[in-house]
């Protein structure tokens, strides 16, 4: 991408990755598997839950795995695993095609059920729980599965976007979607254009990872700065080189 492109093309790209771009840190158990689950508890110690007063589910971005393990295939394989087995779930975040938030089941569920707390749509809410969200893997749902294969009522389904728990895809399909999260969509964004811009002011467009990581952030950074690391280095708008003195992040100007 040119240089003298507006830098929100930058931001919201998760660039596809390049042949060559070498990866550090990445660890598995030693038989060519990858420790995901624990990978993502890490990175979402990362997660700021004061900053939402704790009413969102820690969030990891898929691509943040990326930062820490080299092989994608193998990452992808272990996060279908979880999935399926119930214990995470999915989110397309909205923002980008390609960029996917991560959620552990259960902290979704307890939050989503503290936040109907007395609410009149409670009772719909848990319902879709059970019934939905502890049985499938799908991103989204069209309007034939909701009132065909998981029985709820159109009224019910109103209730359910008025929650949060779903969001409109289009007419007659709605996302899975994690009530409240449009703060941390916003903040993820804006910490992510700044952190982009304090590479690109950088002397050669690139700076030690661990000076990045110490620095003090601007007021637009809300999350710390190891959790926007992560992001762009796994979304590949960096690039990872290895010097004497640690690793090095270079813009990446395809």
């Amino acid at each position: 991408m040119n240089r003298k492109r507006a830098l929100i093309s930058d931001v919201f790209k998760v660039k596809k990755r390049r042949n060559g771009t070498e990866k550090f840190g990445a660890v598995d158990d030693g038989d060519g598997r990858v420790d995901v689950k624990s990978t993502l508890e890490f990175l979402m110690t990362l997660f700021p839950r004061k900053l939402f007063n704790d009413t969102l589910p820690p969030i990891v971005l898929k691509h943040q795995l990326y930062s820490i393990h080299n092989d994608k295939t193998l990452v992808d394989k272990e996060v279908n695993k979880l999935q399926e087995s119930g214990e995470l779930l999915t989110f397309q975040l909205g923002f980008d095609s390609e960029a996917f938030g991560l959620v552990f089941a259960a902290d979704y569920k307890a939050k989503v059920l503290a936040g109907e707390e007395g609410r009149a749509t409670r009772t719909t809410v848990e319902k879709f729980l059970e019934k939905v969200v502890s049985s499938c893997t799908d991103l989204s749902f069209s309007k034939d599965k909701m009132l065909r294969e998981f029985l709820f009522t159109d009224p019910e389904i109103t209730q359910l976007v008025k929650s949060g728990v779903l969001t409109v895809r289009d007419a007659g399909s709605w996302w899975l979607s994690i009530p409240n999260s449009g703060k941390f969509t916003k903040y993820f964004i804006q910490g992510r254009k700044a952190v982009l811009g304090m590479v690109k002011k950088a002397k050669y467009n690139e700076v030690l990872r661990a000076e990045l990581e110490e620095r003090r952030t601007p007021s637009q950074v809300k999350f710390p700065m190891k959790y926007h690391v992560h992001d762009i280095i796994g979304a590949e708008l960096v690039e990872s080189i290895p010097t004497t003195s640690g690793t090095l992040l270079r813009f990446a100007d395809s």
